[in-house]
């Protein structure tokens, strides 16, 4: 779910940082958005934002990064550098001032969209007596796009799975010669999303592996 509503966070909500904000902040609840650095793509949560800044909270320990973009759900990009981080929770330098208001309405050159993560990883897709090794090119809290040899029909039911990802149920989407959008029967929550995403690309941010779905 997403809280779109925007509020002026006092200085006293966070004393730790608060001699570190130079312009008004605005605190925004719940915002997903995707942070991509050298070590991969993570799913974050927008804290509050200025014009110079943002803090931001994970669903496990940071990555090392020092450098990183923020990519909100519009497809808009933001170079950041990391000034603070305590646990799971970091504060952000923007590299150029932004235009807050543009930033919490997620105007972009795209319409509002799911968090997508470009991860690729090996599954087992299957279907009946079908089964079939296949790669996931992408994939979000509702669906993925696969690649693979088999056959299958739109609106076909299928179960994917492998090492990293528990078998869930889905459906078929749409068909691109060897490519196919399908969307899950039962979606990810957002924390699942993000602890996946980490185990795939960096596992020691996990105290733990993800655990399976029912």
């Amino acid at each position: 779910m997403d809280y779109a509503a925007a509020r002026p966070n006092s200085a006293s909500d966070d004393p730790d940082v608060a001699e570190e904000r130079g312009s008004p902040r605005f605190t925004l609840l719940i915002r997903a958005a995707k942070l991509v650095c050298t070590k991969g793509e993570f799913i974050c949560v927008i804290r509050d934002v200025s014009a110079t800044g943002v803090s931001l909270r994970l669903f496990h320990d940071l990555p090392d990064c020092e450098h990183v973009s923020l990519e909100l759900q519009s497809g808009q990009t933001y170079e950041m550098r990391r000034v603070w981080s305590r646990t799971r929770e970091a504060g952000f330098e923007f590299e150029f001032a932004v235009d807050v208001d543009k930033l919490v309405a997620e105007v972009g050159q795209y319409p509002k969209r799911p968090v997508r993560l470009m991860i690729e990883f090996p599954i087992t897709i299957s279907a009946g007596l079908t089964r079939q090794l296949a790669t996931i090119r992408n994939v979000s809290q509702q669906g993925a796009r696969i690649e693979c040899d088999a056959l299958f029909a739109i609106d076909q039911s299928v179960r994917i799975g492998g090492d990293a990802l528990p078998e869930v149920r889905a459906k078929v989407r749409w068909r691109k010669l060897r490519e196919y959008g399908v969307v899950f029967d039962d979606t990810f929550s957002l924390a699942d999303l993000a602890r996946l995403a980490a185990h795939l690309q960096y596992p020691s941010l996990l105290s733990e592996k993800p655990a399976a779905r029912a």
